[in-house]
This record gives C-alpha cells, sequence and structure tokens, in this order.
C-alpha cells in the first residue's frame, strides 16, 4: 500500500482528480500495476492532508531529454504529451523541473492510476 507525496503545486489538481500521473526515481520497494496508492501532500509535517485513494493503472520507465522529448517504454514523442498530464503549465517548465531537481537526461518510473471510486481497469 504505497504512499504517494506531492508538492503543493500539484496538490488540488491531484485532489480534484486532474492529475492522475506522476512521475519518480525508481524505488526501493516498488509500485506495481494493482496496488492501491494513497496520495498525499505535506506528509511528515504538521500539514500532512490526504488527497486521495487510487489504484495503480500503469508503471512505465521513462526518460527525459533536454531537446523535448521524453521516452516511455522505449516509445519517444515530444514532452508536451506528457507535460500537460503531469501538471505542468508549459513543456519549459517541465523540462526545467526535472533539469534543477535531478538533471537531464532523468531516468525514472511514470506511475499512472485511477481515482478511488472510479471503474479499476484491472478488474475489467
Amino acid at each position: 500500500m504505497p504512499a504517494l507525496n506531492f508538492k503543493k503545486e500539484f496538490a488540488d489538481l491531484v485532489e480534484s482528480g486532474e492529475k492522475t500521473q506522476t512521475i519518480r526515481r525508481p524505488r526501493k520497494r516498488p509500485i506495481y500495476t494493482g496496488d492501491k496508492l494513497y496520495l498525499y501532500t505535506g506528509m511528515r509535517t504538521k500539514s500532512c492532508r490526504k488527497l486521495g485513494e487510487g489504484v495503480c493503472k500503469n508503471v512505465k520507465q521513462i526518460t527525459i531529454s533536454s531537446d523535448g522529448w521524453v521516452n516511455v517504454d522505449h516509445i519517444e514523442f515530444p514532452a508536451s504529451r506528457i507535460a500537460y498530464k503531469d501538471g505542468f503549465n508549459s513543456v519549459e517548465d517541465f523540462i526545467g523541473f526535472f533539469l534543477k531537481r535531478y538533471g537531464l537526461p532523468f531516468r525514472g518510473i511514470l506511475i499512472e492510476w485511477c481515482q478511488d471510486g472510479e471503474k479499476d481497469p484491472i478488474k475489467t
């Protein structure tokens, strides 16, 4: 039952269900398709708030390069196809976020979920 923590800037999007994916570094304890996810902001602080729950639909390998392209499970496409879904206002903000925090190219995982209460794609 993995917990995911989101920065304040993304919390409202996660809570409203607009943001149903996140890009992270690989985890020590991996998330698997079908796992129940607990979504929070402010974990390990007094202002910790639960944003919701979800069920993991997919976990994919992702590489983000500085040239505005991403590679998801060996398929390359423009970063714009993923940046807006991930809660960024522009491709430049998306690339800048990963450049500043991790350096580029960034290699990690893309986690997608359906919100709690939605039809579970795993069981259909």
